[in-house]
């Protein structure tokens, strides 16, 4: 039985997105909060079944992430068995297999959201991905159906760096889809139909086209009638989109008739969206103060706490982004510094300025710095440079409120979603 099956509803998960839920933002997201199921990256079934060793990093993670989905995109039958075959030795608790990415290298070469526009051979990846993963829970080797005992032995390493056996108990793992609405028109009932004819464990929607990309709002009624669809099926149904905030999720499922939802940007800088307790503690006991953080007595004032908690946050980031990735490709880091320095004073220089760390001791001395030039905001608003500072604000504030509201903000430093 799968964790779809026993996970009481409703559930709250991790989205994936390209280039930010890597395995140090993964594991900051279980550490400091308690999603329902966490999603990798999406990786290609090439790269997963032939690509170089660096490449499975997408594949990396910890225990805690459980239960724990890899995601993966392509359009060849023959490659999704044998990527099955990948995943249930890595010893994830499930595959996905993404049919909604807008991207146009993706979606135009026919993969992810690509596929709305080709049913049967979605139908095909789907037969295909699920006889792989029943074949590897019935004994298969990896060797057997065709991929390198290189491959196979780094599978292996990569067991056992997590903590675990080389090789994990064989059981056949749940099959899932995330999609979205349609290509460049709504066909959500008809393309969900489709889907469900393979009976998915989990049924993710975007509620928005592909064309739509990450404009205007999410379409939330469309995702509803899906969900009277799966309605007394074995299909859990998750929505997906504009979700920030834990009482929004809550709404969101009641309304609409989800049984769960994928929360994606909402927990950029903020790992612990998951912690429904924080919202239930005072300010200076979610804050534990921290040597190195905070240099020198200072009283810990509500916007201290938060900012101490902010910097807490970006150190122990930084440093298992070092642990888990070669310190050359230290700049993929610097995007999420951004979305720690949000809410609070002088936030939009420190950001400017994370934007060239080249590894943790940078982040910790431009903390260390910040904290010397610290002034309190009340202070400041004695000051005749009040006006200013009050400039400064609505500034900070609508910087905050770009990083926020701009879904390809990453792409403008070191990745893309």
């Amino acid at each position: 039985m799968s964790f779809w099956t026993t996970r009481p509803t409703p559930i709250l998960g991790l989205a994936p997105m390209d280039g930010v839920t890597d395995a140090a933002f993964r594991w900051m997201i279980a550490t400091y909060g308690s999603p329902d199921v966490i999603f990798t990256e999406f990786t290609s079934v090439i790269d997963v079944c032939r690509g170089p060793e660096f490449l499975l990093s997408t594949f990396r993670f910890d225990e805690r992430e459980r239960p724990i989905v890899a995601q993966i995109y392509g359009k060849d039958p023959a490659l999704f068995y044998q990527a099955a075959h990948v995943v249930g030795a890595l010893g994830f608790d499930g595959l996905d297999i993404n049919m909604g990415c807008p991207s146009k290298n993706v979606a135009a070469s026919g993969s992810g959201a690509g596929l709305i526009r080709t049913p049967d051979l979605a139908h095909e990846l789907m037969r295909a991905a699920r006889q792989g993963l029943r074949d590897w829970a019935g004994g298969q080797s990896l060797e057997a159906v065709g991929l390198k005992s290189s491959r196979a032995d780094l599978i292996r390493r990569m067991n056992v760096a997590r903590g675990g056996e080389p090789d994990p108990v064989r059981r056949e793992l749940p099959l899932s889809v995330k999609t979205r609405l349609g290509y460049d028109s709504v066909i959500i009932e008809s393309w969900a139909e489709h889907l469900l004819e393979e009976h998915p464990a989990a049924l993710t929607v975007h509620g928005r086209t592909l064309e739509q990309m990450y404009r205007g709002q999410a379409d939330w009624e469309a995702i509803s009638r899906v969900a009277r669809l799966t309605r007394g099926t074995s299909t859990r149904l998750l929505g997906n989109g504009d979700v920030m905030t834990v009482s929004d999720a809550f709404e969101k499922i009641e309304r609409w008739g989800v049984d769960g939802v994928l929360i994606g940007r909402g927990t950029l800088g903020h790992p612990g969206w998951f912690d429904h307790r924080a919202a239930s503690r005072p300010a200076e006991a979610q804050v534990p103060v921290e040597a190195g953080n905070r240099p020198g007595p200072r009283a810990v004032t509500p916007m201290v706490a938060k900012i101490d908690h902010q910097f807490r946050l970006m150190m122990d980031h930084a440093r298992r982004f070092e642990e888990v990735f070669d310190s050359k490709v230290f700049p993929r880091m610097r995007k999420h510094l951004a979305w720690y320095c949000k809410g609070f004073p002088l936030a939009a220089k420190l950001r400017a300025e994370m934007m060239r760390v080249c590894n943790a001791a940078d982040v910790e001395r431009l903390i260390a710095a910040y904290w010397a030039g610290y002034v309190e905001p009340e202070a400041q608003s004695h000051s005749p440079s009040h006006a200013h500072a009050h400039a400064h604000a609505q500034a900070e504030a609508e910087a905050t409120s770009s990083i926020q509201d701009n879904p390809h903000i990453a792409s403008l430093t070191c990745g893309s979603f």
